[in-house]
């Protein structure tokens, strides 16, 4: 694909949308405590439990762009007979494997080797063999152990495995997610109210749409299967299927009064996977990426939509309101393989 210049393009759309696009591309916020890095590209070096190692070693299109470190538990490292299958799957301490301890227990029983150090590099040579995210427990007055990635240039290991995409996944998706930002019913409402010239703002329009055509990110049909864009094109919510408003990515989330918090960033609308991320599937990827409400997508979560509906339909029929259900409008869903 040739390089999108999509970046030399003027922007003539809300400073907060332009930056809602832009975080598409990062990863979750990770706190210190823990060995994940906190919201950076996607493309970042991969972390791979041992547990997954033979569903997620290879990324979608053949190799990480910044590597791949495999963390196994000290149980598993200090058996001789996940020491030859180590050997055989080509997985070496200190180049591409760390014996990750996450427990106390762990930390006791299983103490690091005379020789190790907490690894500092996230590429081959690690320049260590271990890292730690050992809690503190209160009962016991004892003080939590963090060793390896905790200076402040070389926070967090890597990210999590089923958070990665490539350069050029990541960038096909802000095209289509921009795409589907212009297919708001209430687009020329927000253009209005943050005073953005309307003509500028059309070419920006035409331009991405454009692009998305031909990178193949504008089949209605597609779109409209995986819950992205009703019949008309209109920008939905993947789970409640009500359309989406443009004015909803610039204005913060309603707060309940005496409830009020002063510093929030919130927004009505945000990113929502249509199928959830999972590792080995690498879910963030065209196609799977729309617009939901804030709401909505909390009460999804990590569960998915299919089991979500499941789970909404049994709370509703518990509570007697779906007595009609059989004669109501079943809602199909349709994932692409």
């Amino acid at each position: 694909m040739k390089k999108m210049a999509i970046a030399n393009k003027k922007i003539d759309i809300p400073k907060s949308v332009k930056t809602k696009i832009y975080k598409t591309g990062q990863t979750r916020g990770a706190d210190d405590d823990v060995i994940y890095q906190n919201r950076v590209s996607r493309n970042s070096t991969v972390l791979i439990p041992y547990s997954e190692y033979d569903k997620c070693r290879k990324a979608p299109n053949g190799e990480y762009e910044n590597g791949f470190i495999v963390l196994i538990n000290p149980e598993d490292y200090f058996d001789i007979r996940v020491q030859k299958k180590l050997k055989a799957q080509k997985l070496e301490l200190g180049r591409n494997l760390l014996v990750f301890y996450e427990t106390r227990t762990q930390w006791l029983n299983f103490p690091i080797e005379k020789n190790w150090e907490a690894a500092t590099s996230r590429r081959n040579p690690l320049l260590g063999q271990y890292v730690a995210r050992v809690p503190a427990t209160t009962s016991h007055g004892e003080t939590k152990i963090l060793e390896g990635y905790t200076s402040s240039d070389m926070k967090g290991a890597g990210i999590r495995v089923y958070e990665y995409a490539d350069k050029k996944t990541i960038d096909l998706c802000k095209v289509q997610l921009e795409f589907l930002f212009w297919s708001c019913i209430d687009i020329g409402q927000l253009l209005e109210r943050q005073d953005i010239d309307t003509e500028s703002a059309l070419q920006r329009m035409t331009f991405i749409r454009q692009e998305a055509i031909k990178l193949k990110l504008a089949d209605k049909n597609k779109l409209e299967n995986n819950r992205m864009t009703d019949s008309a094109g209109n920008t939905i919510c993947p789970l409640c299927l009500r359309k989406i408003s443009a004015i909803g990515f610039c204005d913060k989330i309603r707060q309940e009064r005496g409830r009020e918090v002063p510093d929030l960033t919130v927004t009505e609308v945000s990113l929502f996977h249509i199928r959830e991320l999972r590792s080995g599937e690498f879910n963030h990827r065209p196609y799977n990426l729309g617009w939901g409400h804030h709401h909505c997508n909390v009460v999804v979560k990590d569960s998915g939509i299919d089991a979500t509906l499941r789970w909404m339909k049994d709370v509703l029929e518990r509570n007697g309101m779906c007595q009609d259900a059989a004669k109501s409008k079943r809602v199909g869903i349709s994932f692409l393989p």
